[in-house]
């Protein structure tokens, strides 16, 4: 394991707890989901589904959304873990600043220029909205986005993506086949 905090399996349970922190008082869309299951859940889709057990990757993914979402800035994510993670939560970090229409293609571009372990995680990212969507434009955005991030990994061409993107791919046929609710 590379970098100054890869070293230690602990890693992700600080990031845990500084995800656990930052989030504290928001919500998911629904008003009721605490906002930090959304992390925890992404570090367990790329354990669980994705089979990757890398501390730096898992740290990533459970603080993937903290600089955009909440007062944390890449220094707080650097300090409390290091460079590698602070690069992946920077990669996955939106600039809001940008018009609407300039956002998703800046992003796009930004995710393309990460290493494989930014798309993993925007793999999982997608792959847990899509689960916690609702049929309907809800789901089909999730899709959309999940078809864009299968694309940039696809690009990559690193191995390392190949089972990813196939239980993503999964995911989206099953909810494809899945009736449609009234």
């Amino acid at each position: 394991m590379t970098g100054e905090h890869g070293g230690n399996p602990h890693l992700w349970q600080k990031a845990a707890s500084l995800a656990a922190r930052f989030h504290v008082n928001q919500a998911r869309k629904d008003g009721r989901t605490p906002y930090v299951a959304h992390p925890f859940r992404v570090a367990i889709v790329v354990s669980n589904v994705f089979n990757v057990h890398d501390p730096i990757i898992l740290s990533g993914a459970l603080l993937h959304d903290v600089i955009e979402d909440t007062p944390a800035d890449y220094d707080d994510v650097y300090y409390a873990c290091g460079t590698e993670v602070a690069d992946i939560v920077a990669a996955m970090t939106k600039d809001m600043r940008l018009p609407d229409a300039e956002r998703e293609p800046a992003y796009d571009r930004q995710l393309s220029e990460g290493d494989w372990r930014v798309k993993l995680v925007k793999l999982a990212d997608v792959y847990d909205n899509l689960c916690d969507s609702t049929p309907g434009n809800q789901r089909q955005r999730c899709v959309d986005k999940a078809r864009r991030a299968i694309s940039i990994a696809l690009d990559d061409g690193d191995e390392r993506l190949a089972e990813p993107v196939e239980r993503l791919r999964d995911l989206i046929s099953e909810f494809s086949r899945a009736p449609v609710e009234a």
